[in-house]
């Protein structure tokens, strides 16, 4: 029977249904928009999930352009000095060097003025009666070697207990004569050594002439003597000594 009612309450609803579509195929107008139901409750959160596998390490990329170069710092402070060191050993002497080739004489020069005769001594005790005095011009001088100088009247006597002075000037000056030994700035002449008949001059440069020696030869006296029959007689002063014993300038 309740499903009798049930299919007849269906038939019914369809009958309705169609009776309806029939009279009007125009839908009416839409009705207000209902209210927002109510947010539901959250939902209990799910469980995590497992951890995936780690992936494989990619490649390394490539190395970057080199960069430029960054300005120069500052020079720092210089160190300290440090201690001196111990002085070395001192090297063995080199061998000494030959011996140098001695330089040619050079030609003789023509014979000088013979001096004119000295005046008597004080007091007659120092021999100044011979005197002499000997004019050699436009002489040579070598660095190596010796000029030498002949004067005949250098005996032995003059040798043993006279003396010789010598002095020079310029060829052609008339300037008074400089005693020897002489040294000006890099230039020096000496007397090396004298003996019977000759002088023998050393030099430290060498000139081919220009040069006048005048030789002085005092016979029998001493230093001593000079000093004491002609105080104040400057021997290195030619004038003096020319003037003193009467020779010719």
């Amino acid at each position: 029977m309740k499903k009798t009612k049930l299919l007849f309450t269906a038939f019914a609803f369809c009958c309705l249904s169609f009776g309806a579509c029939k009279k009007s195929t125009t839908p009416g107008p839409q009705g207000p928009k209902g209210d927002v139901g109510a947010t539901g409750a959250a939902g209990t959160n799910g469980t995590n999930g497992t951890d995936g596998t780690n992936g494989t390490n990619g490649k390394d990329g490539k190395d970057g352009a080199t960069g430029a170069t960054g300005a120069t710092g500052a020079t720092g402070a210089t160190g300290a000095i440090g201690p001196q060191g111990p002085t070395g050993a001192t090297g063995a002497t080199g061998a000494t060097g030959a011996t140098g080739a001695t330089g040619a004489t050079g030609p003789q020069g023509p014979k000088g003025d013979t001096g004119a005769t000295g005046a008597n001594g004080q007091d007659g005790k120092d021999g100044n009666a011979n005197v002499q005095s000997f004019v050699l011009t436009n002489k040579s001088v070598t660095l190596t070697g010796f000029t030498k100088l002949n004067v005949p009247a250098i005996t032995q006597d003059v040798v043993d207990k006279g003396l010789v002075l010598v002095y020079f000037r310029v060829t052609g000056q008339t300037t008074n004569y400089y005693a020897l030994p002489y040294t000006e700035i890099d230039r020096s002449l000496s007397v090396s050594s004298y003996g019977v008949g000759y002088v023998d001059i050393k030099a430290n440069f060498t000139a081919q002439g220009g040069i006048d020696f005048r030789v002085v030869v005092i016979p029998g006296t001493s230093l001593g003597s000079l000093a004491v029959n002609h105080p104040g007689l400057n021997l290195r002063s030619f004038s003096q000594v020319a003037s003193t014993f009467g020779l010719r300038n």
